[in-house]
């Protein structure tokens, strides 16, 4: 049996639309093992009751791909999925499921595919690479794409750097916050992105927390999808005010995440409070950044 630990993500940083993305210390865990005959899927956890358990579920699908790829032929396969990573939300819960279903398939068949193919592959299937390279290589990940490949470079988190989360008590599709994006953006706007994706780059590079606020800001993604998350510039203000450093959307939200190095229980207390007053109810965790992506913690045949 292969069991493999997945770390949640979080993507954009703010100005990275699709192409930052860092590895949180909250995991799923994906079992796999082939079987006689057959296709077994078991799911427990968040969202368990909606995660198909026939041949459309997303860790099978992702195991295929590496069966056809090498060649590999199960007679049966039993899939157990252990999910902690909220579904829908931001974090990642989709680039966990494709991860672990190739970590774990590759393993099955030998560790026939290496790294590279495994980003290329994990990429391909999410439709861009931020969340999914750091859940596979950890730490905080700068990524580009083109044509059908994934090149990036991984930064090591900055050891005083804390995130709060703030998940609000209702999903959104990567699907519909996507759709709300225009199809273009102006010039000025697109520079204001370049210069705090870089600015921020160089400050988390160097440790230096000062600069966050400003390089975290965004005028690509986050104002159009501001709409789809009541509460959310109330609790940025709040978050502010209680000194975080940063905040932002977590990916295609609604998730908000604060990054922070002090006030930590007070800033995940008044981000609660603010959705509360916006009539959301709302979960708040305490995450460090993981310098640790997907890992195998089990493997017998």
């Amino acid at each position: 049996m292969i069991r493999v630990q997945i770390p949640a993500t979080t993507a954009n940083m703010g100005p990275g639309f699709d192409t930052l993305g860092m590895a949180l210390k909250l995991f799923n865990f994906i079992e796999m093992e082939e079987t006689s005959a057959g296709l077994q899927i078991d799911v427990e956890g968040d969202g368990a009751e909606k995660i198909p358990r026939d041949s459309g579920n997303i860790v099978y699908v992702a195991a295929v791909r590496i069966f056809k790829l090498t060649g590999y032929e199960p007679k049966g396969l039993r899939i157990k999925i252990i999910n902690n990573i909220p579904v829908s939300r931001g974090l990642g819960s989709s680039a966990s499921a494709i991860v672990g279903g190739l970590v774990a398939a590759n393993i099955l068949t030998g560790n026939r595919l290496g790294e590279k193919e495994l980003i290329n592959l994990a990429a391909e299937i999410e439709g861009h690479p931020d969340n999914v390279v750091p859940a596979l290589v950890g730490g905080i990940v700068v990524s580009a794409q083109a044509d059908g490949e994934v090149k990036y470079s991984k930064i090591e988190p900055p050891a005083k750097l804390k995130c709060v989360v703030a998940i609000p008590d209702f999903i959104l599709s990567t699907k519909l916050a996507r759709e709300v994006l225009p199809q273009s953006v102006s010039l000025t706007d697109a520079v204001y992105n370049i210069s705090r994706t870089a600015l921020l780059v160089a400050a988390l590079m160097k440790q230096d927390f000062s600069l966050l606020g400003m390089a975290m800001d965004d005028r690509i993604h986050q104002p159009y999808r501001a709409n789809l998350v009541p509460g959310m510039k109330r609790v940025f203000a709040a978050a502010k005010l209680a000194g975080a450093r940063g905040i932002t959307l977590s990916g295609a939200g609604p998730t908000l995440i604060a990054f922070c190095d002090h006030n930590i229980d007070v800033i995940a207390s008044v981000m609660k409070d603010a959705f509360l007053q916006s009539g959301i109810k709302a979960k708040v965790m305490e995450l460090e950044p993981n310098p640790v992506g997907a890992v195998a913690l089990e493997v017998m045949k």
